[in-house]
């Protein structure tokens, strides 16, 4: 019995991490938020956050409430990138990546293309 209710306290739990994460980066006004599942497709994560933010301080501020709420949390980081002035900062936290990218980042890297088979989650799904 244990055994099947196992993946369901998984699954909730990394809903709830999600959520948190969508939560924070909504309250730092991170804009055009895409959730999306790459189970299956990808071999490193099984979810894609990626937001945009207007200027590198802002892709800062946003990360860094996110770094703090994070920790709150407990959810375990396996890498972090810091570095602002690239304009693209990025949590793993191994279930699921946040890409954090200005405009131009984003333009240019087009990770919605990169993953275009993924499945979009509604934010209502979470």
């Amino acid at each position: 019995m244990p055994e099947e209710t196992a993946p369901n306290q998984e699954t909730q739990q990394l809903r709830d991490e999600l959520k948190t994460v969508f939560e924070v980066v909504e309250d730092k006004k991170g804009e055009n938020i895409r959730i999306l599942d790459v189970r299956g497709q990808s071999s490193i994560t099984d979810f894609i956050i990626l937001v945009s933010a207007l200027s590198e301080p802002h892709a800062k501020a946003i990360k860094l409430s996110l770094d703090k709420e994070i920790s709150e949390k407990g959810i375990a980081v396996i890498g972090n990138d810091n570095t602002a002035e690239s304009g693209w900062l990025v949590l793993d936290a191994f279930n699921f990546m946040v890409h954090i990218q200005t405009e131009a980042m984003r333009s240019l890297y087009a990770l919605e293309e990169l993953w275009k088979d993924g499945i979009e989650v509604e934010l209502s799904d979470i």
